[in-house]
This record gives C-alpha cells, structure tokens and sequence, in this order.
C-alpha cells in the first residue's frame, strides 16, 4: 500500500492506472483502490469517469412503443452507480444486450501523455510580443543576419532554444531553409528514457540492491527480463535463477505493465494452488527499466498485499549488471532467432523450448545441467510447477528444429 502522502499532488504513472484497473477487476471499492495507490478516492472516481471506453452490444437489441417506433435502447442500471465501468461485472463475457463501459489503464495512460504533450507546447509569448519577435527574426534573417547577432543586438523575449523549436515547428514567418546552418543539422537521436518512476526506484537502484545483498550475505537471486518477436506482438517474461542459470519463461500477450502484472498474479494465484509461496521461490528480483516492469506493487506483494519478494533495477542502459539472464537468453535464440515472430506460440510452447535450454551441460556447473542443479536445490517438483521438466542429455535440441 502506498503512502497517501508519498503521493499527493502527484500525477498518476502507469503503475497507479494498471492497480486502477486491477481492482476495478478483482472488484475491489473505490476506497480500496484509491488506498493501494496512495490517492484521494474522488480522485479514482474522477479518472474512470474521464476515460471510460465504451464498447458496442453484443447483441443487437431493437426496441419498438406501441405505434411502432424505434425506442433507445435502455442503459445497464448498474452502470449509474459506482464504479460506472463493466470491468469486475461477472456477465462482462457473456453476450449482453447493452452496452459495455471498461477502464483501461493503457488508454488512459496514452490519453494522459497527449494531453500532457499538448498542455506543455505551444507559444509561451502573447499575441503581440510573439509577432514582434517574428518581425524581428524575419528583417534580421533576410539580411543574412545570424541568430547570435540578433539575440545580442535586439532584446528578444526568448532564448535561442525556443527560437529554433519555434523554427522547426513552422511557427515563424521564416523557415529552416533561410538560416544557413540549421539545414546541415543532423536531428539529434533520440534515446529511450527510463520507464520507471523515480519516485518507485527510490531506494531501489542497483547500488541499493548491492548493498542489499553484502548486507544480508545473499549469493543468488533471480534475474528477470522480456524477449521480443514481432514488434507489437507477443513477448515472453523470463526468470533466470543466478546460481544455477536455470530459466522459465510466461508468455505475454503484449508487452504492457498491465499485461506483466497480470501473469505474475496468474502465477501466485497458480503457486498457492500447490501450497507454494512466490517469495520463497523467487524472494529477491533484478530487472531493468522496462516500462513493463513499472506495477513494482504484483511482484513485490503477495495476493492479499503482505510483502513477500524485494525489487531491484539495474542502472539504465546497463545490460552487463544481469548479465546471467542476458547470456541465457542467447540458448533461447538458438532455437528462436531474433525476429521470429511469438504470435503462434503459446505457454506450452514457451515450456519446451526453456525445458530443452535448461537441458544443456554447463561448463560453469562441472558438466551438470541448469535443470539438475535447480532440482537439487528445489526439486523436481517446483521445476514442473514452473512448466519446466527433464529433457534427455542425448534428446536435447538446440536449434529451430525442436519448433519444426
């Protein structure tokens, strides 16, 4: 549960949306949710309501009064009331005659971003300072004149940055082309930024977690990370085991956090089944700063929101402090090279491949298989709850003919 301090007068991430929607699913109250997320609960209400997806009937329902004319069909009496969204209605897969409202924390997210984008560009000047400032550059520029020479010889309002993102945006009477360097500029590149807020990878940087683990005297951990196909399509989440390199993998149908957060509850809910708690299995996680990792809250709690497994990040852009995991996953492009496509695999398929990975003989471990040393430490029987099971030394394949 977050602090409702920690979070006030902050914006929503995508974590907050995804638990948001989480609830509205598992059909946890406003308050509850608002609770795990640190937020008012007016402020829950109000962002359901302000991104509401509305989906078609399934069913095609045509209402007629006693002369014949078509009436409106008549709206859910649920949805009048809180929570206003069909996302926890237990009829939501059934066919229904009306029409459906859902929640979901991707569209919300991306509507909040464009909304962001838009509020925070635009001209920061008014009217009449603004066409000075064009009249300005545009005598100036016609003269041959540079931009350093016009921002010391007239007082313009704004800096040079602004000019020229003024400039690219087609806001000015001039274009590119009438300043003689700007056209030999190459756009600079563009690098993805950490996902992660910083407000979650507060004391959970990788100089925490090595703290963490001299601290405590911890020698293993597990590393955690996704592969991708097709772009936009489907990925797969690995699990790698530190001591042993021993590997599993869950099969995402996109690579979203909701998604993520989803199939790591699918995975408790499938351990406590069988009497196994998630954190004694996995209790200390190192992953990167993917944006599918961003729900830190569904893999460091258990079901009912006790804490149970510790979570760290890497340093962005630093493949090399999970190495193992990075190394492992070139057994699994053995038999999948990069750009194949997962969209026809399913979680059955994910299994044999890291069944036949776990299967090779290490150097690294005298000779014996990530499998067998696993089995040793867990046993054969967490192994299969993981989906993984024992492939023959003489029947392992590691290449695309095990999917052929």
């Amino acid at each position: 549960m977050k602090s409702l301090n920690s979070k006030k007068n902050k914006h929503m991430d995508l974590s907050d949306r995804s638990e948001i929607q989480i609830g509205l699913e598992r059909g946890s109250t406003i308050k509850e949710i608002a609770s795990t997320i640190g937020k008012d609960p007016t402020t829950v209400s109000k962002e359901i309501k302000r991104n509401i997806f509305t989906k078609e009937a399934d069913i095609e329902v045509i209402c007629k009064d006693g002369k014949g004319n078509v009436k409106e069909v008549a709206k859910c009496p649920l949805l009048k009331r809180v929570p206003y969204v069909c996302n926890g209605c237990k009829k939501k897969r059934h066919r229904c005659a009306y029409n459906k409202r859902f929640y979901y924390a991707k569209n919300a997210q991306i509507k909040y971003e464009e909304v962001l984008i838009e509020s925070r560009s635009g001209i920061a000047l008014g009217q009449e300072s603004f066409h000075e400032l064009d009249k300005i550059l545009t005598e100036g520029i016609k003269k041959g004149q540079r931009l350093y020479h016009l921002s010391q010889t007239k007082e313009l309002d704004v800096s040079q940055a602004t000019i020229y993102r003024y400039l690219h945006k087609g806001y000015l009477s001039v274009n590119k082309f009438d300043f003689p360097r700007v056209v030999k500029f190459k756009q600079r590149k563009q690098y993805q930024r950490s996902c992660i807020p910083k407000e979650s990878k507060k004391g959970r940087t990788y100089g925490d977690f090595k703290a963490f683990i001299q601290g405590n005297d911890i020698a293993s951990w597990v590393e955690m990370d996704t592969v991708t196909g097709r772009v936009g399509g489907k990925a797969i989440m690995t699990f790698n085991f530190s001591f042993c390199n021993f590997i599993f993998g869950v099969l995402l149908e996109d690579k979203t956090s909701l998604e993520v957060s989803n199939k790591v509850n699918i995975l408790k809910t499938h351990f406590k089944a069988y009497d196994v708690r998630f954190g004694d299995i996995i209790p200390l996680l190192l992953t990167d700063n993917g944006n599918e990792f961003a729900n830190i809250w569904a893999f460091i709690n258990d079901l009912a929101g006790n804490r149970e497994t510790d979570l760290f990040f890497c340093d962005p852009y630093q493949s090399s402090q999970k190495a193992r995991i990075e190394k492992n996953h070139t057994l699994f492009r053995d038999i999948v090279p990069r750009g194949e496509s997962f969209d026809d695999f399913n979680q059955e398929t994910v299994n044999l491949i890291f069944s036949h990975v776990n299967g090779v003989k290490r150097k690294g471990l005298n000779g014996k298989s990530a499998y067998e040393m696993f089995c040793f430490t867990y046993s054969q029987r967490i192994a299969k709850l993981l989906g993984i099971k024992e492939i023959p030394a003489n029947e392992v394949i590691q290449s695309p003919k095990l999917l052929k």
